[in-house]
């Protein structure tokens, strides 16, 4: 008998407002974001019951990853409201309850930076297959054209050598008018 996997059931679900300052001021300016994902975690572990408190029972959507950081590391946010949900194998998701403004918007962006790269990665259609004559003559075209495009550099190259080796004539300095007098 095969073991069908079923999807974890839920077992608690809550809101919380997260105080992220006290933990990040407690630590040097660079390690400040980091902190505050650490402080967040910390407080689901608290108040939603994990066994041991461990930390990697915790999982954190994208989303409030990039609220945190969106004023960079220096200066992340001070509280937070997230909605958690403990499900029965032990596992806490942590997700964003009111998705602020800068993040729809960053989110926005990478979506259509996203599909105007799709767009211009699409295979074009195939046009119909052309007969091996038809492929010798492209071919002997761009044999052609690279060969004049060679010639050509060899002929300026020899140009530019002989007029190197040409001896500059140097010619009359002309004084500016206002000089002469």
């Amino acid at each position: 008998m095969a073991k069908k996997e079923t999807e974890p059931k839920v077992m608690l679900e809550r809101e919380y407002i997260v105080p992220l300052r006290k933990g990040w001021l407690k630590v040097p300016k660079y390690k400040r974001a980091n902190k505050a994902l650490k402080t967040l975690k910390e407080f689901m572990v608290r108040h939603m019951g994990v066994y041991d408190r461990d930390l990697r029972k915790i999982k954190v959507s994208e989303l409030i990853n990039n609220a945190i950081r969106a004023r960079g590391m220096y200066n992340p946010l001070a509280k937070i409201k997230v909605k958690a949900k403990k499900y029965d194998n032990g596992i806490v998701r942590v997700e964003l309850v009111d998705i602020p403004t800068y993040v729809k918007f960053a989110q926005l962006r990478k979506e259509k930076i996203l599909s105007n790269i799709s767009k211009k990665a699409k295979p074009e259609e195939k046009k119909e297959e052309a007969t091996p004559a038809e492929i010798e003559k492209k071919e002997e075209a761009k044999e052609k054209e690279e060969a004049s495009k060679e010639e050509g550099l060899a002929k300026a190259k020899m140009q530019a050598k002989e007029m190197k080796h040409v001896a500059k004539d140097k010619g009359i300095r002309i004084q500016r008018k206002a000089l002469a007098k």
